[in-house]
């Protein structure tokens, strides 16, 4: 991926080096366990894992201290990369928003480690990246690029970038009022029908991750052999069946909340071969 040399985006808050980005006060403590059923529960994305930490640790989340936030070093490679993409999907979706009669508001992308303050509550490296649709933010721990390429299979840098994408793909979501309309059906519908709402929400999020790969290669022109490949094995390692499967031995449709391996990939792919907001509408459709 040719990405170095274009525009770096601004809109990124490094919140490393604070402290592990702040610290619990009061509220239930979260074990090891408590995360792994979240992990389980949710995959490796999700729109709000926040969610189901809160249920699980049975009370609301903690508030947290914060340092004030500041920009990545120049000389930071890895941050200079996730601005880069996070740049070119503001192109994008400004571009798209305009072309739909609407403005684009941009998120904010959060470095940070450890724990860190969200409107969403207590955000948590363990896990993995999120987007808070509270305060309009993507959380993001870099070592979670590590764990991609040594235990999740998913190694390179458009699968990287696959990530941030996605996370971006649920802001775009929440710009539209789709994330609203899913978050304001729990409690209302049964817990079958919730997941399966989670996962038309999530495959609709990869598919306009490759909405951005397309329109992004259009503009620049910067894939190389394989990173197409990489983002769709990125996409199949983190398929729910695959992650209960390695987790518990079993696979479970009915608990599924971000789609198969096999349905993460067709969406994805399905952005990237048409470019096109309509043909992500995920709820529509008859067959995932």
């Amino acid at each position: 991926m040719r990405w170095e040399g274009n525009r770096e985006s601004d809109n990124v808050e490094d919140r490393r080096g604070d402290g592990g980005g702040g610290f619990p006060l009061g509220g239930r403590s979260i074990g090891i366990g408590t995360v792994v059923l979240a992990l389980i529960g949710w995959g490796v994305f999700g729109i709000n894992p926040l969610t189901t930490i809160g249920m699980l640790s049975g009370g609301g989340s903690p508030q947290v201290q914060q340092a004030p936030a500041h920009r990545p070093a120049g000389d930071d490679q890895g941050a200079r990369f996730v601005s880069t993409v996070l740049a070119s999907t503001e192109d994008v979706w400004s571009q798209i928003f305009r072309d739909g009669g609407a403005q684009y508001q941009n998120p904010k992308l959060v470095l940070f480690t450890g724990v860190t303050p969200t409107a969403c509550g207590t955000g948590q490296s363990a896990m993995g990246p999120f987007y808070c649709p509270g305060d309009r933010k993507v959380y993001l721990d870099m070592d979670f690029f590590n764990t991609m390429s040594r235990q999740l299979g998913a190694p390179g840098e458009f699968a990287r970038a696959y990530v941030v994408a996605h996370e971006v793909g649920h802001h775009v979501q929440n710009l539209l009022g789709i994330s609203g309309k899913v978050d304001a059906m729990r409690g209302r519908v049964s817990e079958r029908e919730q997941n399966a709402m989670s996962v038309r929400l999530e495959l609709q999020a990869d598919c306009l991750a490759g909405i951005w790969a397309n329109k992004s290669q259009q503009a620049k022109s910067w894939l190389e052999q394989g990173d197409i490949e990489s983002a769709v094995n990125a996409a199949q390692q983190i398929g729910d069946d695959k992650l209960q499967r390695e987790a518990t031995g079993t696979v479970r449709p009915d608990s599924f909340t971000h789609g198969s391996s096999a349905q993460r990939v067709r969406w994805f792919t399905q952005g990237y071969k048409t470019g096109s907001v309509k043909a992500c509408d995920t709820f529509s459709a008859q067959s995932l």
